[in-house]
């Protein structure tokens, strides 16, 4: 399609929102998410039971209409969600297979690895999404019926004041408030001009969450409140306490696990403000500058256990979990993925480069010596310069100087690869 004598490009975007559930329409979501799981083990049975040469996608598709036949637990799942499986079942194995691709081994689902329960609508024209009033709205799920979900954006081609496009499917999850949507939109827009802005490096740290070669930080306030991190640390206990006084092998009492899920919710709140506060500051940095510089951070390794071996046991094993924690805790990862989509909408560009040396070396004199850093002071040892600043700071600086490869390219409106999934060891 071509507007203004530019050709659009297709933006493909998510959008959720929280739904509002009787108690037999989320019992029914319930039933339906642990069929989906059900059918994804008794497929990868299937699947890895044929030796050599895997089935063809007809054979798994007609062995999924024969156990949905036979097997009544596996027909409280819609059809369409059913052939979901399947095809997200057969892209694991590409993905596994594909060399350039972080995707481990598809395996079963157990309980112990408590899978998310969540059911795919792969077509939204059965959907039939209308808006209720400026804070709800409402959309049809098989087996369900009409459900209402909270209005929070404009849903693309619902709705006469509603951007051009389309819902192109769904997807419901469940969570530790409960269930979700998340509308898979597609709008069509012009390619990106070129951002007018500056260069700027950003050092991604634990004292300080972001800062930048021009001297300026992006930081935040914990994200749970003193009072709800003490309610957490008395909850952990409890359930330790709880854990330990139930014999082994033995499910939860239902007081346990209303322990667990009210740790859930904690835990989820603290995500949720996080998830927020980046948003927002990815946001305000993609619009303000047009070539952002991060490190190639090597993230699961910096986050590896310490214990090490029986023949070889770690030292300092607390200190590193504890450092570990910090690190999980800031998603240095997420912070990247989200830089490099909205840079990308925006005409800008991230970049990154090599990681080793820039907390050490000195931005003005260029001379590396891990004695110069403090804490969050770098103070140079080198006699003819003795600069001394922010550490985090200097790293910027040094990132911002370093040279290293695009990872979102101006005027690219869809996701990358490196959007939508970091690779292990670089995030």
């Amino acid at each position: 399609m071509v507007m203004s004598g530019r050709e659009l490009v297709k933006r493909q975007r998510g959008h959720r929102a929280r739904l509002e559930l009787t108690r037999d329409q989320s019992a029914i979501l319930e039933e339906q998410a642990s069929a989906a799981i059900t059918l994804w083990n008794c497929l990868h049975a299937y699947w890895t039971h044929f030796p050599g040469r895997r089935p063809t996608l007809a054979q798994a598709d007609q062995a999924i209409r024969q156990a949905r036949t036979d097997v009544p637990f596996l027909a409280a799942l819609p059809a369409q969600a059913a052939q979901a499986v399947l095809k997200t079942y057969r892209q694991a194995w590409e993905n596994f297979f594909n060399p350039g691709h972080p995707a481990k081994r598809p395996t079963f689902k157990s309980k112990k690895n408590r899978p998310r329960p969540a059911v795919d609508v792969p077509q939204a024209r059965t959907m039939r999404i209308v808006r209720l009033s400026a804070k709800w709205g409402q959309f049809t799920l098989p087996m369900v019926g009409r459900v209402r979900f909270r209005w929070t954006k404009g849903l693309p081609g619902v709705g006469k004041n509603c951007p051009a496009g389309k819902v192109t499917g769904a997807r419901l999850v469940k969570d530790a408030f409960g269930w979700s949507i998340v509308f898979r939109t597609e709008t069509l827009a012009e390619p990106a001009a070129p951002h007018p802005g500056e260069q700027v490096g950003i050092d991604r740290g634990i004292t300080v969450a972001l800062a930048l070669s021009d001297g300026t930080m992006r930081e935040h306030s914990p994200w749970l409140t003193g009072r709800e991190a003490g309610h957490l640390r008395r909850l952990e206990k409890k359930s330790a306490r709880q854990r330990a006084a139930r014999p082994r092998k033995t499910r939860p009492s239902g007081r346990e696990q209303r322990t667990y899920d009210q740790i859930a919710r904690l835990r989820a709140k603290a995500k949720r403000r996080a998830v927020d506060w980046q948003h927002q500051t990815t946001t305000e940095l993609a619009g303000t500058f047009a070539v952002i510089k991060v490190e190639k951070l090597a993230i699961l390794n910096m986050v590896k256990s310490a214990k090490g071996t029986v023949e070889a046991p770690g030292r300092n094993v607390a200190q590193k979990a504890g450092l570990n924690r910090s690190i999980s805790d800031q998603a240095w990862g997420r912070t990247v993925t989200l830089l490099a989509y909205k840079s990308a909408e925006r005409g800008g560009q991230v970049v990154k480069v090599p990681a080793p040396g820039t907390s050490q070396t000195c931005h003005r004199c260029g001379h590396r010596d891990p004695a110069s850093r403090n804490g969050t002071v770098l103070a140079c040892v080198n006699p003819v310069c003795g600069w001394v600043g922010h550490a985090d700071t200097n790293a910027a600086i040094n990132i911002n100087n370093a040279a290293g490869p695009a990872v979102s390219g101006r005027g690219d409106l869809g996701l990358t690869r490196s959007a939508k999934r970091q690779p292990p060891r670089a995030a």
